[in-house]
């Protein structure tokens, strides 16, 4: 199968008759994020984390490894913890984790975590994934992602149906 392959425009085929096998990996986006982000509400923010693709064809797979360097809680209240979801054009397609550093005591927690999330998106449309994240607790006290200024990354891979 004739690809042309280049650094500035990824994988592309010169003839739109020519199939992928199933499986096989079309194209690859990665990003990092590397500023440190805090949320002491209970509604969702954008960590910054945040790719675009756009699929080669309708029947393709989205395959999204994502991981934070360094979350974190701070000692401030005992109930406070994060979640994290993935968002896909504006819109949640999976809660990543929930209550994560959740202690019950008043305590400061930092972690590095990693996701994987296998999607179909049906689209050959720009796609961007993002993640946020919220504290679930309502007292007020500060969770953060990419503490430390720890680089986060996402990994956008077009897998052939």
């Amino acid at each position: 199968m004739p690809v042309i392959i280049d650094g500035t425009n990824g994988i592309t085929y010169p003839n739109s008759t020519i199939q992928a096998s199933a499986g096989q990996v079309l194209q690859v986006v990665n990003a990092s994020y590397g500023t440190t982000v805090s949320n002491s509400t209970n509604v969702y923010a954008d960590t910054g984390l945040t790719a675009t693709i756009t699929p080669k064809f309708n029947t393709s797979k989205i395959l999204a490894l994502i991981t934070f360097g360094q979350v974190q809680k701070t000692s401030a209240n005992a109930n406070n913890d994060l979640s994290i979801n993935l968002v896909r054009n504006g819109t949640e397609i999976n809660q990543l984790t929930k209550e994560t550093l959740l202690t019950g005591t008043a305590t400061a927690l930092n972690m590095a975590l990693a996701f994987q999330y296998y999607d179909s998106p049906a689209s050959t449309s720009a796609l961007t994934y993002k993640c946020q994240f919220k504290n679930n607790d309502v007292n007020g006290a500060a969770v953060s992602v990419q503490g430390s200024s720890i680089l986060s990354n996402i990994t956008l891979m077009e897998i052939a149906a």
